[in-house]
Parts: structure tokens; C-alpha cells; sequence
């Protein structure tokens, strides 16, 4: 079973554009929160990835926008991890919380970078292994 997390929103009024509906950029933050929880998960957040000796730069993006997310729409963010050998590839769904109906989906790819020698890693160093164990 892969490795999940669901963050529950509910769409705020600053984070809307002059349409009157969220501002595109904002599902990159909303993936975010979802992404942060996943690594929450298996104790691999930000603060433990700095303490591990790396760094996990976003390489791609994409996103899938299939219906605008409104203000005091409540959602789900869920964050799937996908892939994590080589590299993490997390896939995103945003849900309506009410009718389950999907909104937007996407997906990152991350790769982990040495913090001393700012030299990319061509496989997911030993700490991300254990990290994982018990998890997938």
C-alpha cells in the first residue's frame, strides 16, 4: 500500500484572485501542506532532512487544474508518495470534501542533494530507506 497523507483546507478569502476564485499559484502552497504531512508520516520533515546532511530541491511541477477551487470550499489535499529509489515523486489530488469530486491533481519530483558537496545524488541516500521502512 503507498505511503499517504490528507490535509483538510477550506479555501480563505486572501488566497482568491480578482475572478473570485483561488489564484493559481496557491495549489503549489496547497500541495505543500500536504507534502509537508506525508514527510511528517515517516519523521523525514524539513528540520530532519537538514539534520540528515540533505536537501530535497522540487526539479518538476506539474499541476492539473479541472475545476476552480471558491472561497469556504472545504477540501481534501492528499499527497501519495509514488516513487522514492532514485528519487521522490509524490502525486497530489485535491477533493472536494463534500462530494469527493476531484479538482485538481498533480505531481512533484524531488531529488536529494549532498548539503556539503551541493553534488546531486543519483539514488535516495540510506536515511530516506529507513525513514520508509514500516511504511510501504
Amino acid at each position: 500500500m503507498p505511503l499517504t497523507a490528507r490535509v483538510d483546507w477550506i479555501v480563505p478569502f486572501y488566497d482568491l484572485d480578482p475572478m473570485e476564485i483561488c489564484w493559481h499559484g496557491n495549489y503549489v502552497r496547497y500541495f505543500e501542506l500536504a507534502r509537508t504531512a506525508l514527510f511528517q508520516r515517516i519523521d523525514y520533515d524539513y528540520p530532519q532532512m537538514r539534520a540528515s546532511g540533505y536537501a530535497w530541491p522540487i526539479i518538476e511541477l506539474l499541476i492539473r487544474y479541472a475545476q476552480p477551487l471558491v472561497y469556504k470550499q472545504r477540501l481534501h489535499i492528499d499527497a501519495r508518495l509514488v516513487e522514492w529509489e532514485n528519487r521522490l515523486k509524490i502525486a497530489y489530488e485535491i477533493l472536494d470534501a463534500t462530494t469527493r469530486k476531484r479538482l485538481t491533481r498533480g505531481h512533484t519530483v524531488q531529488v536529494a542533494v549532498d548539503m556539503q558537496t551541493r553534488e546531486m545524488c543519483f539514488a535516495s541516500p540510506d536515511v530516506l530507506r529507513e525513514k520508509l521502512m514500516g511504511h510501504l
